[in-house]
């Protein structure tokens, strides 16, 4: 069967302002949360530092230095055939602390940059307006999303983008991965470790821990339902969509306790929040689980009345591994996208340990679309990889395999079960910071870039064979994969 996308299916690549911006202080920016966090790898956590170091390198400080290379980075997205570009907006870089009314000049004009650079090319932004770039001024002095004024103060932020930008960005993403406070990771809501501790901890949480990650959860999604009424107040033309950290998950074994433990895991994890932000409502399954476990959210008059009239446009999500849920938790851990689940015997691993499985791409894509019945995107997917520059090239056959497989699903999924998918933005289109391990040498990219993990380089740009390989992918819309 001929490989051949819709018409009009967006194809491009991702990145996240944190990861990749750098010029962390410059130009009246100040700091996120990220760039308190320490470099780190598969073996050595992040660590969060209260007070920044001399001694010590914060990788995001540097990024890959997009804030300067722009103008270069998407001219070759655009010499690759780019027609969507995702990025995030750095919040500190226009509201320096995050509660102020009045945002920073510069970082206004340097987002007008970035977009009139789209335009010139015919790409179009996708814009998360939130990915972990949150303000550290939030976080110190209010806890981050546990305290509720926090919906005022990024409404503030969206009706600035929504109205600075109208007419350059109508595609929007509210949260990045919204449901990683569900699985009990505080840090997606600025609730942020102790002093010297690790970014990431996946061991037992109190209820005191529990309740505050569901209730600064609560507050993104109405911030969220807000935002999308704003947006589409503003500008009718302006699409919002939800974005999710889906994973597919399968049961350990057959035995009825797996498959439902794996049903209950994708409940809780990976469906309530866009439940919420598809349908408008929190689902029956989600209130009897506070109910039973005691989590009391902070529910406000008016909030049932936003979240059912600010439901989203699109779908979103991110996909780059499944795994294995089992009842009584006794098989072999693997990591996976801020995920711990068991491991699949039938399937092969990254040099991270995350699994690769195309297959269980178009099973989330089914499981998706049959539960909302709306178009989707999906906006982060790829193969993190140590490659290596030898006279001027990089040979990623591994990388052109893994995004060969996933495409040839998206089609499927498309083509032979209808589903409506609209679009796909390859995650990290050019190689920056990882954010789970704060890494250079976990390269995503079609594009290398000449740094090391102490951020040591020239950070020149070199098209590896991907490039090549992806821009022949886009040029035939899908049909030529080989």
């Amino acid at each position: 069967m001929e490989t051949t996308f819709p018409q009009g299916f967006f194809w491009g690549g991702a990145t996240s302002a944190n990861q990749c911006e750098g010029a962390w202080d410059k130009d009246g920016k100040g700091a996120c949360f990220v760039d308190h966090l320490t470099a780190g790898s598969r073996q050595n956590p992040r660590i969060f530092h209260k007070e920044l170091r001399p001694d010590v390198f914060y990788p995001c400080h540097k990024g890959v230095d997009f804030y300067h290379r722009y103008k270069e980075d998407i001219a070759l997205f655009a010499e690759m055939g780019f027609t969507m570009f995702r990025l995030s907006i750095n919040w500190p870089r226009l509201f320096p602390h995050g509660d102020e009314t009045t945002p920073n000049p510069k970082g206004i004009a340097f987002y007008h940059s970035v977009f009139d650079e789209c335009k010139k090319y015919g790409i179009e932004p996708l814009v998360t307006i939130s990915h972990l770039e949150m303000p550290y001024y939030l976080c110190e002095h209010y806890g981050g999303w546990r305290d509720r004024r926090l919906v005022d103060f990024y409404l503030n932020l969206c009706r600035t983008l929504f109205t600075e930008y109208k007419g350059k960005v109508h595609w929007w993403l509210t949260f990045n991965e919204i449901n990683g406070l569900a699985s009990g990771l505080g840090f997606p809501g600025g609730i942020l470790p102790e002093d010297g501790q690790p970014l990431m901890d996946f061991g037992p949480r109190t209820p005191a821990q529990i309740n505050d990650c569901f209730n600064a959860l609560h507050h993104q999604l109405v911030a969220s339902a807000k935002a999308v009424q704003l947006a589409h107040q503003i500008d009718p033309e302006n699409k919002v969509g939800c974005m999710i950290l889906g994973q597919a998950n399968y049961p350990l074994t057959c035995k009825p306790e797996d498959a439902f433990a794996c049903q209950q895991n994708m409940m809780m994890n990976t469906f309530l929040c866009s439940d919420v932000q598809v349908r408008g409502a929190y689902p029956g399954y989600a209130l009897r689980h506070f109910e039973n476990e005691g989590i009391t959210l902070d529910w406000q008059p008016g909030d049932a009345e936003e979240l059912k009239n600010g439901t989203v446009d699109f779908y979103s999500f991110s996909y780059y591994s499944s795994g294995c849920i089992s009842a009584d938790g006794g098989g072999d851990r693997t990591l996976g996208n801020l995920t711990v689940t068991e491991k699949n015997p039938y399937l092969r691993a990254s040099e991270w340990g995350w699994t690769i499985d195309p297959l269980g791409l178009r099973h989330y894509l089914n499981e998706v679309y049959g539960r909302y019945q709306i178009p989707i995107i999906v906006v982060e997917n790829g193969l993190g990889a140590k490659d290596v520059l030898e006279d001027g090239k990089v040979h990623d056959p591994y990388r052109i395999d893994y995004l060969r497989q996933h495409i040839q699903a998206m089609h499927d999924a498309i083509a032979l079960d209808g589903v409506d998918l609209i679009g796909y933005t390859m995650w990290g289109c050019i190689d920056l910071v990882s954010g789970g391990t704060g890494e250079m040498s976990k390269r995503y990219g079609f594009i290398y870039v000449d740094a090391d993990d102490a951020g040591h380089g020239s950070y020149d740009r070199t098209r590896k064979d991907s490039f090549y390989w992806y821009q022949k992918v886009l040029r035939s819309n899908g049909a030529d994969l080989e």
